[in-house]
């Protein structure tokens, strides 16, 4: 029989060992907290990527007893057996488990474990495959025993790790280096001689400058006072001191902070660091919960930009119930702990999210007017009161991030931002006159001004668009190609049918409904549609209106009766639909999208024209021939573009943007 002895469950090796962690950095932040409960003042990672990995420190050590009953023991519970604090520094105890030791074999085959303690060294070896058979058999597992090199023959504890699985250990030690910065809050200046604590990766101890996320920030909110070294943060951060109180009474505080990157790509570009678009948890200087972002019910934009690291240690409490999951990537959510802590971080959030909002936009604002001189000009042209209101929208749209291939947008931003400004702008200078108990023709006369050149500038894009793609119907001599086009355009852009339809709404629900109430109209088969000669049929509200459009193929010829007969099937099932909805007396419009005027086959004494006119009159409908639709929308469209004269100058600033840095649009 060996002097070393090992019981563990199967289930428990995979749940808590083979299977607890994903990655490297996580593992070895459990070998970090048994070092930093030994009361070392350095634990040392050798890291040989994808080969091997030895991590030593210079704690108290373990004699053959200690390492049988501490480290070979599963769920040892170090504070009900030690204490709540170190022997030698006072530390409060990062373990609490027991199981943390098992996670080594989340990246490794074979473990070596060599420990030294008042002058004697002993070691031993555990390979998961001999540990799995035995534990197969039903029986205690004795680890090999091994003789301790020379190197490790010091005052503290060795682990050797062999045999790594390359998919959770391939990790540079610079991206080791990176992610154990930030799972630890031990980057502080006390000596070795006074209990100090440091990580060393290959030789380079773990610095201020391996918090990637620093580097990134804007903006940064610190709890209850300023405590990292300003060395750390990038030039130009602006600084804010926030309250660290959660619970008064239970003197629950937090200590640590949270900032917001310039773009949220800052956070996630760095592959060494992983993604840092979260706010780590820490209790006891140690990881607790990995990110609490999504727990917060924060669905604010501020949200994509945050990082940080919260010091929470009443949530680690040997009074208290133990909260951690066993991987400490997550807590029990109902534990009132837990709760007002999301609690006091959401109202945080919320606070910070408007102070963000408020003066992030003044930080874009110089390199924006930079890159845009345009911006600048048109700024000076406002009046002294709006220009603080529109170097705020210029920061915003400057600060958003897009994805490179999509970086016109920004131009895209700038020019609807202008136009909405001139909008709201506008608003605002006639509730200010309102508001003034003496106004004059001076006061007037102006703002009439104003109002011409801002209405007709809120035109300029939406006029220009609707003009080219009218004139790419007119283009299309093909019948067919017509109908495919308005088939696709139409229905969203019922504005082509009347301009004062400018927010026509559909409604599938309405829509829904008239297929049950009038199935043989409003349900029809392809085989049906293409018999009556209709492309589609659809509802939508105009103006106060409830309106169904038919769209007939454009060789059809149809008979008004036959449109008349038609269009008040409809109008009367609507009608109904509406009526089950409590829609008394509900005004309706018919509408005949056709290639070729109606034909009248009836003999009545009164022209084609009358007849068809007052036949569609009875069911209050119209219809609209395809070439006709096409060119009145031009025309009307045209002639109000070139009647806005008044727009050209805000015009010119809008084609600007498409060319920063003054360059002349091309022609």
């Amino acid at each position: 029989m060996t002097k070393y002895r090992m019981r563990v469950d199967l289930s428990v090796l995979d749940s808590l060992g083979i299977n607890l962690y994903s990655n490297a950095a996580a593992v070895l932040s459990e070998l970090v907290a048994n070092a930093y409960d030994a009361d070392s003042t350095e634990v040392s990672i050798t890291w040989t990527r994808g080969k091997q990995v030895v991590v030593q420190d210079n704690g108290v050590g373990m004699t053959v007893d200690e390492m049988n009953d501490r480290f070979l023991k599963v769920g040892y519970r170090k504070r009900d057996t030690e204490g709540d604090t170190s022997t030698i520094w006072n530390r409060p105890y990062m373990g609490r488990k027991g199981i943390g030791k098992l996670s080594v074999f989340s990246i490794a085959e074979v473990i070596t474990v060599y420990s030294t303690k008042n002058g004697r060294s002993n070691g031993f070896k555990i390979d998961i495959d001999s540990l799995r058979s035995r534990i197969d058999a039903g029986g205690n597992y004795e680890p090999d025993e091994v003789s301790v090199p020379p190197e490790y023959a010091k005052q503290g504890t060795v682990l050797v790790l062999d045999s790594l699985k390359s998919k959770r250990a391939d990790l540079t030690a610079s991206a080791l280096r990176k992610r154990l910065a930030r799972r630890f809050d031990v980057m502080d200046p006390t000596p070795p001689s006074d209990g100090g604590f440091r990580i060393v990766v290959n030789g380079n101890a773990v610095n201020w400058a391996d918090r990637q996320e620093l580097k990134k920030l804007q903006f940064i909110w610190e709890f209850g006072k300023e405590t990292l070294p300003a060395s750390a943060l990038p030039p130009g951060i602006t600084r804010f001191v926030i309250d660290e109180t959660v619970n008064r009474v239970e003197g629950w505080t937090v200590r640590g902070w949270f900032g917001t990157a310039r773009k949220p790509t800052d956070l996630t570009d760095d592959d060494e660091a992983g993604s840092l678009k979260n706010i780590i948890v820490l209790a006891r200087k140690r990881p607790i919960q990995e990110g609490i972002i999504e727990k917060l019910d924060f669905s604010r934009v501020f949200g994509n930009y945050v990082t940080g690291q919260v010091e929470a240690d009443f949530l680690d409490s040997n009074d208290a119930d133990d909260i951690a999951t066993s991987d400490r990537q997550r807590l029990i959510e109902d534990d009132d702990r837990v709760v007002q802590l999301r609690d006091f971080l959401r109202q945080a959030f919320v606070k910070a999210s408007e102070t963000w909002s408020e003066r992030r936009p003044k930080k874009e604002v110089p390199d924006a007017l930079l890159k845009y001189p345009r911006l600048k000009e048109w700024i000076q042209t406002l009046d002294s009161y709006q220009r603080p209101y529109a170097e705020t929208m210029i920061g915003t749209i400057a600060g958003l991030e897009f994805e490179p291939k999509s970086e016109s947008q920004r131009a895209d931003l700038f020019r609807s931002g202008i136009l909405a400004f001139a909008r709201v702008g506008l608003r605002k200078a006639t509730e200010d006159l309102d508001a003034l108990s003496r106004v004059t023709a001076e006061d007037i006369l102006p703002l009439m001004g104003q109002q011409d050149q801002y209405e007709a500038g809120l035109w300029v894009d939406i006029l220009r668009s609707r003009v080219e793609a009218i004139s790419a119907f007119e283009e299309l001599a093909n019948n067919d190609e017509k109908e495919k086009v308005l088939q696709l355009h139409l229905f969203e852009h019922l504005w082509l049918l009347d301009a004062s339809w400018e927010r026509a709404t559909k409604s599938e629900r309405m829509e829904q409904s008239l297929k049950k109430m009038a199935k043989a109209d409003f349900d029809l088969t392809d085989e049906e549609m293409e018999e009556r000669g209709r492309i589609d049929i659809r509802y939508a509200t105009a103006s106060g209106r409830h309106v169904i459009v038919e769209l007939k193929r454009y060789s059809v010829k149809a008979d008004v009766d036959d449109l008349r007969q038609q269009g008040g099937r409809y109008a009367v099932a609507l009608r109904d639909v509406l009526a089950a909805q409590g829609v008394s007396d509900p005004e309706i419009e018919v509408v005949f999208i056709i290639g070729a005027r109606p034909r009248v086959t009836a003999k009545v004494m009164v022209s084609d024209k009358d007849y068809i006119d007052t036949t569609l009159s009875t069911i209050n409908g119209r219809y609209v021939l395809y070439d006709q639709l096409i060119k009145n929308a031009l025309n009307q469209y045209e002639e109000y573009l070139a009647a806005s004269q008044d727009a050209k100058k805000l015009d010119e600033l809008l084609d600007s943007i498409k060319n920063p840095l003054g360059s002349a649009p091309k022609s």
